[in-house]
């Protein structure tokens, strides 16, 4: 079965992913991957690269036409990348057996176009929290049977025995609001630990998160410790795990939860749909509404660590079942094999994202009001369409216009 793969890079979790996956591939699964920008990190590439598949980046439109043709399934990699919208909007792909692999939740801003669920072969989510999106639930039964979930986070294999008794507290994960929650400062403020809770992953100098910790009443009750190159190694000694995130976050698969569970850290999250999908309250972690119950809960975790070893012991347990690269390699071989037996056929990407980079980025953005970002451009950001596309006049009088409304808003 030859499966070309079109994505936009593989950092990541979606690197990390396939990385996984193709060391559980068997010998009738030959990969390959379509790059739409070139890597800046190679590290999943090369386990890719290890296990017999075989990586490019993505030259021109011909590129891309010449291995879709060749494909018995064509996998799209789906989130809101502009470059992923540019390749199936003008590079006028051939017919293909294809599935679309989301990797954003689509219950939040960036959505996923409504046509995209119905008109590859078909579609996947990476967490069933998707199955209770808006757009999913208006779908007939019978189109929402063409839907399937296949997840994406998978624990460490090796996982070390649970340290039952730790009681340090750390996060690990993107260090910035569009992910995190802007309540984990007050949560730790108001738990008033006896030790600092450890913050791993890169932060920008000028990020609102380092001022936000400043301004905390015991700005030494965080410790922001930077990138992790180890994340095992990082929560090594870890008995916490402190994963507030914001309320309307894209994630699904969550590596950053499911790998501390896998080694034993019991989890405190906010009642997020990712998240809730995750952890089982009071069997596998913790999960609260509020700050003043989140805050109570961290105290409580922090006091009795007697009562989180069983705790620790079902995470790792339930991980290592439900969130397993061997299980999802395999239903993904199933789904092949499947498909195999329908017909290629073209879809019109034009009539269901539009056709120009503006269309592209209000096709992710619902009802919403999307505001232009000042700073780095953030993943599928109106900054990021604009880089990609900086002399497009559509997206740049968006931009005005979104700054505008902002400044006087």
């Amino acid at each position: 079965m030859r499966i070309v793969h079109i994505t936009a890079h593989l950092g990541g979790g979606v690197g990390k992913a396939h990385g996984a996956l193709c060391a559980q591939d068997g010998p009738d699964v030959e990969r390959h991957y379509l790059l739409l920008e070139p890597p800046r990190d190679t590290r999943y590439v090369d386990a890719i690269r290890a296990a017999g598949a075989t990586v490019d980046v993505v030259q021109d439109a011909a590129h891309v036409q010449r291995r879709v043709a060749g494909a018995d399934i064509v996998q799209i990699e789906w989130w809101n990348h502009p470059r992923l919208y540019e390749c199936l909007s003008r590079f006028d792909l051939p017919a293909s057996r294809t599935i679309l692999w989301s990797h954003i939740s689509g219950l939040f801003a960036p959505f996923i176009p409504a046509g995209l669920l119905t008109a590859p072969h078909r579609f996947l989510f990476t967490s069933p929290c998707s199955l209770d999106a808006p757009s999913v639930q208006a779908l007939t039964p019978q189109d929402r049977a063409r839907l399937g979930v296949i997840n994406s986070g998978f624990g460490f294999e090796a996982a070390r025995a649970p340290d039952t008794g730790a009681r340090d507290v750390a996060y690990l994960g993107t260090v910035d609001f569009s992910k995190l929650s802007p309540d984990f400062f007050a949560v730790v403020d108001r738990a008033g630990l006896d030790r600092p809770v450890s913050i791993w992953g890169a932060v920008d100098a000028d990020s609102e998160v380092l001022a936000r910790a400043a301004a905390m009443e015991r700005p030494d009750a965080v410790r922001f410790r930077g990138h992790a190159d180890d994340p095992q190694a990082a929560l090594r000694g870890v008995g916490l795990f402190l994963y507030l995130l914001q309320p309307h976050h894209f994630g699904t698969a969550e590596n950053a939860l499911i790998e501390a569970m896998s080694l034993g850290c019991v989890p405190l999250v906010f009642a997020n749909p990712a998240e809730c999908a995750i952890v089982d309250h009071g069997r596998t972690g913790f999960i609260e509404s509020s700050v003043d119950a989140a805050a109570e809960r961290l105290r409580w975790m922090v006091e009795h660590p007697a009562e989180l070893r069983a705790i620790a012991r079902n995470a790792v347990e339930a991980v290592s079942v439900t969130h397993s690269a061997r299980q999802s390699a395999d239903d993904f071989a199933a789904l092949y094999r499947s498909l195999l037996r329908t017909e290629k056929r073209t879809l019109d990407y034009p009539a269901l994202l539009g056709t120009t980079p503006a269309d592209w980025f209000l096709s992710t953005q619902g009802e919403t009001v999307a505001t232009a970002q000042p700073g780095a451009a953030r993943k599928g950001s109106l900054a990021h369409f604009l880089q990609c596309f900086p002399d497009d006049n559509a997206l740049r009088d968006l931009a005005g216009e979104r700054l505008s409304s902002a400044r006087t808003g």
